[in-house]
This record gives C-alpha cells, structure tokens and sequence, in this order.
C-alpha cells in the first residue's frame, strides 16, 4: 500500500497594519490589543510605508485625511491600504472624501471591542467594506448628485464611458462590425474606429471582445 505523503499546512498571511492616533495612550492601546492576533502584525512608525491596512483613531478632519492620502502615496503595497477609520462622530464624516482616501470601514471608539476592530481589519483587507447605513445612504446621493451635476453634463458616466463609446460599445456587443456601427449611429467608419481606439488604448484593452467584456463589467451593455 503506498501512503500518501501528508499536505503541507499552510497559514494564512499576516497582513501588515499601521496605527495612527494624536493620542500616543489610544495608539499604543490599539496597537497592543492588535498585536495580540497571530493574523496580523503592527508595524512600527518607520515601517508605515509597508501597511496592508491603516487603523486611524482620531476624528474626521481635514488633518486626518492629509495624513491618510501622504500614507498613501508613500506606500509600496499594491494596491494602497485600505483603512478603518475609529470616530466618535460619524455625522463629522465626509463620504467621498473618506472614500478617496481609502476609508473602507468607519467603527464607534466609545465601547469598541478588540474582536470587532480585528474583524474589521480582516474584512477591509480581503475587499469588504464595513460603513454606518447613514454614511451609505449619503454616499448615494453623493453619488448620484455627481453623476447629475458634472458627469452627465459632459457626456460621461460613473463608469467614466462618454455617451458615443457607449452607444459603439453596445453595438459592438451586439455583433456589428464598424461599417454596420456607423450606419446605425450616423457616424462615419472612420470616428467609430476612432471612438474604439481611444477606448481601448484608455482602459489597456487588447481586443475588441475585451472592450465588450470590459462594457458588461462596467454595466453599459
């Protein structure tokens, strides 16, 4: 009987976490509660460049969030961290600005407990975001309100597709060729060659069944 030689056992990787407070006593508070997880590991001050995910405890200000974004644009994670932002005030949170700057879960500091910020952590890490219902209804209508007041305006959308790429891109994904695009559109073949290859070269597409992939990805089709 031949045995099989046992797998090896592999453990999940220890992502890398920076903590920022202007309190030293809340810095080292969080920082002592985190290291005691086997699945993550604190990084100390001169290390921060290296974080997977960055814990802020401190309230939402414009100072924060400078903080944040030169975090940011020193870090040699790819993609940059993500963060899980600790506040007494979610109501001070700005939305968009929170969300440009990476935030991806915002948590009570008043009865925090330390299980809740690791599985914040971890969630934040693996892609899942963790905000107040409140802050994701304002989100929304941020969002909808940009999408009304400035992209619509100038021919675009959220996706960032202008109205003739994605009029040529549904044509596409329904099996026209160009000459047939152009008929339809009252274009000439020349612009929809045109309008595809700006597309394509803007988003790194190779082939024009990427594009309609890239399209149904992105909802236009």
């Amino acid at each position: 009987m031949i045995q099989q030689s046992p797998r090896p056992v592999t453990r999940a990787a220890v992502v890398d976490v920076a903590v920022h407070a202007s309190d030293p006593l809340s810095a080292l508070g969080a920082a002592s509660l985190l290291d005691g997880d086997i699945r993550l590991r604190v990084l100390p001050d001169e290390d921060q460049a290296r974080a997977e995910v960055v814990v802020i405890i401190e309230e939402s200000d414009e100072d924060t969030y400078s903080w944040v974004r030169a975090i940011r644009a020193q870090s040699k994670a790819d993609p940059a961290p993500r963060c899980v932002l600790v506040t007494d005030d979610f109501r001070a949170v700005n939305p968009l600005i929170a969300v440009e700057c990476g935030v991806a879960a915002v948590l009570p500091r008043e009865g925090l407990r330390a299980t809740r910020l690791v599985q914040a952590i971890l969630a934040v890490h693996s892609g899942v975001a963790f905000l107040p219902p409140a802050m994701q209804g304002e989100l929304l209508t941020e969002l909808a309100r940009m999408r009304r007041d400035v992209l619509e305006p100038n021919g675009l959308t959220m996706s960032g597709l202008g109205a003739r790429e994605r009029d040529v891109l549904r044509l596409l994904a329904e099996g026209m060729g160009t000459d047939e695009i152009a008929a339809e559109l009252s274009y000439s073949e020349r612009t929809v060659k045109y309008v595809l290859h700006g597309l394509m070269a803007r988003y790194n597409l190779h082939t024009r069944a990427h594009a309609v992939a890239y399209a149904m990805r992105a909802g236009v089709v």
